[in-house]
């Protein structure tokens, strides 16, 4: 998908330093705690190879050989039961509010179908509100409290929906 000359695509292994400081750039642009996030987690520096495994994929966005954000769908961590976790959506200040969001969210969404998973869960943060909106949008439901453990112990909103 091409947009504003930005296309999604599924992320390369020499995608791993410039996905990784996006998505830590983002996370600084919004304040976010750096411990109990995602800033703090060792596979942002090795995301292609976190999802390379059956039923796990992610997307990045590229323009002119840079990456402005990206998006994934795998296995919710220490979870019993076909629910998938949306995970690592971010995307740099330039890449916002030209749809991409929505574009996404539907892509990696429709993976999940595909996968076969029954629900897709997320986590998040108060900060991002815009993120929220979105997530709301397109069918997900605030929970109460957490599934699994992905170790995010930063991240207090919980979010869920159905496939």
């Amino acid at each position: 998908m091409t947009h504003n000359n930005f296309k999604i695509r599924e992320i390369q292994v020499s995608d791993n330093p410039k996905i990784a400081k996006a998505i830590r750039d983002v996370l600084i642009e919004f304040g976010v705690p750096k411990v109990g996030t995602a800033y703090a987690d060792k596979i942002l520096d090795t995301l292609y190879e976190a999802y390379q495994f059956e039923k796990a994929i992610y997307y990045i966005i590229e323009k002119d050989g840079e990456i402005f954000g990206g998006a994934g769908i795998k296995q919710l961590d220490n979870y019993e039961g076909n629910v998938c976790e949306l995970q690592k959506m971010y995307f740099l200040s330039e890449a916002r509010g030209i749809g991409f969001g929505s574009k996404m969210m539907e892509i990696c969404l429709k993976k999940a179908k595909e996968f076969g998973f029954e629900q897709c869960y997320l986590e998040t943060l108060p900060y991002m509100e815009d993120a929220r909106k979105l997530y709301r949008k397109v069918g997900f439901k605030d929970l109460d409290k957490p599934m699994g453990d992905t170790g995010h112990y930063s991240c207090n909103l919980w979010m869920l929906k159905d496939l």
